[in-house]
């Protein structure tokens, strides 16, 4: 894994985290493989990473995704506006990042249970073999830690994305990823090359050569 070796190389530190790293792509690209999806949530900081994994996997990152020639042609056959949409639409992996449902969240929050608005809509989009991405600097974030356990009672695999102790989330997903620190901005810079790494392995796995398009 060439992007994992350089990632260690800038990184040293987070040798630590080389074979959970591993873990967690093979999860995910397993996942992928089976037509599954990626489901992330986290608070705060974590919430704009969350975001931030799904920005990469969606659309091209390192690589030019473009469609195959039948998806193409089809697209072109098939809409008067085919030719420009199937030259733009890109290959995507499904992510979805359970943050950005402001509406449904709020409405969970208010009429149901605060801390339970990720695990809802883990119970809404789970399928078994699909992947959650927990983001939790302490590991110990309960909505997060809820949404974990719902997506374990659903069949999905749950990977951790927490600090060195791992927390309560450590004790719950398959996998941890745990950046060697206590200190949350430590963790978070740490978590940042951590998640690019994963996106640009699984993006050269089911999209091939490099072309610098980001």
């Amino acid at each position: 894994m060439e992007h994992l070796f350089n990632m260690l190389k800038r990184y040293p530190t987070l040798s630590v985290c080389e074979i959970d790293i591993q873990k967690a792509y093979e999860l995910i690209k397993e996942s992928y493989q089976n037509d599954g999806k990626l489901l992330v949530c986290g608070n705060g900081g974590s919430a704009a990473d969350s975001g931030h994994i799904v920005g990469e996997l969606m659309k091209g990152f390192m690589l030019r995704r473009a469609l195959p020639v039948d998806i193409q042609q089809k697209i072109k056959n098939t809409v008067p506006h085919g030719d420009y949409i199937s030259q733009n639409l890109q290959g995507a992996l499904p992510a979805i990042s359970l943050v950005s449902e402001a509406p449904l969240i709020s409405a969970y929050a208010n009429d149901v249970a605060a801390d339970m608005v990720f695990a809802q809509q883990v119970y809404g989009h789970a399928r078994a073999g699909d992947c959650l991405i927990c983001i939790s600097t302490s590991g110990n974030a309960k909505n997060v830690l809820y949404a974990a356990e719902t997506a374990k009672a659903m069949g999905m695999k749950t990977i951790a994305l927490t600090g060195a102790l791992g927390g309560e989330l450590k004790k719950v997903c398959d996998v941890s990823i745990c950046a060697p620190s206590s200190v949350t901005p430590e963790i978070q810079e740490y978590h940042l090359p951590i998640y690019h790494t994963l996106c640009m392995i699984l993006e050269e796995t089911f999209f091939g050569e490099i072309s610098q398009c980001h």
